[in-house]
């Protein structure tokens, strides 16, 4: 099981933003953008306005800029970079020549930039992937040599782990200690698990009486939009793309603009593993343009988008344009519920995993933690005295760092806005708060937490926690449910018999009993309420990109 190795561990996943604190971070961070919308042919149909966010990283034109880029990392690593769009098995120039600034959180200086597709690239990649997916040497083949190309990219990147790793490190910020145990062996096993189910995706016969045979098939959906978030930016696109590849669709995927080398970089492992054509198509580009794009393209059959519950609520709206099939995960805000019975020291051990992980940007975090009054005290003095010791703030590229910086100087300014909103609320800090380093933020903790306060309502997506007391196993689940969140929750008790009520009764859509965030690739990964729609991972992963198609067979029914 993943993330016992470590306590220190990088968990998951997904970057969210606040649900409800809208108002000064839409005045701050986002402006009206158009979103075209096309016609299955490409044509631009219309066009509507949705807010997108903006981010720290900058497009502008360069047209002369090369298609790769011989980079030299932190590390002394050297790595061939590719730098255009991957589309149809090659790397291009955008057709505008726009590019992306990729900066590195770590001191705030330029990486190197990236061509951003815009509008009329996405509709290239699209005619792309439709051509691929209508081709024979993709829709005849075999679903278990289907699954062979998946095995071989799986050994690719493994092959090729130690410039993957670097490449999310120097991108977003992540240790690269984490990025290599954790992110990249779950990205491999991720590929080789549903290299497995390639060939045994099955129908059903239904028996409705002698005089009809009635079975089902399930068809891949078509050509599927994906959009990865930047917190787990190998992870994601490895989440995204196995059940994808595994049931025989074709992709359009979009890296974060935060973080977009490493799937750039996948994609030359992906036409070297055997691909055809158009079967994956990677993007770079910001969301206001590329994913907007994306979103209402009518060429376009599915959505499945990882980001902020705000941006879904805006690629629903998009995505309505031709009723696309959609997979959602989203925000939260998770609780983390400690009885007086439970094991002190493994519930802040765990406790600890499930908010600091990846500095804290993680949308299943155990972000607001409730304790029964009995152990409140006990409990804050040891996480406090653990989580001073246990999260090592430095250079994520030193093997002793467990803790990097926020993804960039804004998300970084977000969560030092959450500390005072927090004081100014009337919450007690007990811890951090401060700034080491320029994007860092030290592991924050606020207790005597109201659950009318704002930092526990709404997403921080930092090392921030909230803690609380409660009475009664009544009160306990009352208050976890109080948020507009349904993602994950944890739940710490010996009694085996109190753990399983309280489990059925959180609305989430995972439970972690005497556990936090230690998720797996074979497990279904999603939330309720504005979490999300729909089911990531495992098994239940693949039903998000097939249709399932009735076949009548008339015996003998004769008029």
């Amino acid at each position: 099981m993943r993330f016992i190795s470590q306590l220190r561990g990088g968990v998951k996943r997904c970057q969210s933003l606040s649900a409800r604190s809208q108002t000064k971070l839409l005045a701050q961070n986002t402006r009206q953008k158009p979103i075209l919308h096309f016609n299955s042919q490409g044509t631009i149909k219309s066009t509507t306005h949705i807010h997108y966010r903006n981010f720290s990283s900058s497009s502008h034109r360069m047209s002369d800029l090369p298609l790769f880029a011989e980079l030299t990392a932190p590390n002394g690593l050297k790595i061939k970079q590719p730098l255009g769009l991957f589309i149809n098995n090659e790397f291009v120039k955008s057709v505008s020549g726009r590019t992306l600034t990729s900066v590195t959180p770590i001191n705030d200086k330029e990486i190197t930039n990236v061509y951003a597709a815009q509008p009329e690239d996405v509709d290239i990649a699209v005619k792309a992937a439709r051509a691929a997916f209508e081709d024979p040497s993709w829709s005849e083949l075999s679903p278990a040599d289907r699954g062979q190309l998946l095995y071989k990219l799986a050994d690719l990147v493994d092959k090729h782990r130690d410039t993957l790793a670097t490449l999310d490190t120097w991108d977003m910020g992540k240790p690269l200690s984490v990025c290599k145990e954790e992110d990249l062996a779950e990205s491999i096993n991720t590929f080789r698990y549903y290299a497995g189910w390639a060939d045994k995706v099955t129908g059903k016969t239904i028996d409705v009486g002698p005089s009809k045979l009635v079975y089902t098939r399930h068809e891949p959906i078509g050509v599927c939009g994906q959009i990865i978030p930047w917190n787990y930016p190998l992870m994601m696109t490895a989440w995204k793309l196995g059940p994808a590849l595994a049931t025989g669709n074709t992709i359009i995927l979009k890296s974060a603009e935060q973080s977009p080398l490493s799937a750039l970089y996948l994609g030359q492992l992906i036409k070297e593993a055997g691909f055809p054509p158009g079967v994956v198509n990677i993007l770079s580009g910001e969301g206001k343009t590329c994913g907007a794009a994306i979103a209402s393209h009518e060429g376009i059959d599915k959505i499945a988008f990882t980001g902020s519950t705000f941006t879904g609520r805006a690629i629903m709206k998009a995505a309505s344009v031709n009723l696309k099939n959609i997979t959602i995960e989203t925000g939260g805000k998770s609780p983390l519920v400690i009885f007086d019975d439970a094991d002190i020291e493994q519930a802040v051990k765990w406790a600890h995993i499930g908010i600091m992980s990846n500095s804290g940007q993680v949308c299943c975090a155990t972000s607001r933690i409730l304790v029964q009054e009995n152990v409140y005290d006990a409990f804050i003095n040891q996480f406090v005295d653990f989580t001073s010791k246990a999260s090592v703030i430095g250079d994520p590229f030193n093997e002793d760092t467990s803790h990097g910086p926020q993804v960039s100087k804004l998300q970084y300014e977000r969560v030092m806005e959450y500390v005072e909103k927090g004081k100014k609320e009337g919450a007690k800090l007990v811890l951090g708060g401060t700034s080491p380093n320029a994007n860092f933020v030290s592991p924050t903790v606020f207790k005597d937490v109201e659950d009318h306060h704002t930092i526990s309502q709404e997403e921080v997506f930092g090392p921030f926690v909230a803690i609380s007391k409660f009475k009664t196993q009544e009160e306990a689940i009352k208050r976890a449910n109080c948020t507009s969140y349904g993602l994950g929750a944890a739940v710490f008790t010996k009694d085996i018999t109190r753990a399983h009520k309280v489990a059925a009764k959180i609305e989430a859509g995972m439970v972690w009993i005497n556990s936090s965030n230690d998720s797996h690739y074979a497990v279904p990964f999603g939330g309720v309420k504005q979490s999300g729609i729909g089911r990531e991972c495992g098994e239940y992963a693949l039903a998000n990109y097939t249709n399932a198609k009735a076949i009548h067979v008339n015996l003998g029914t004769m008029l």
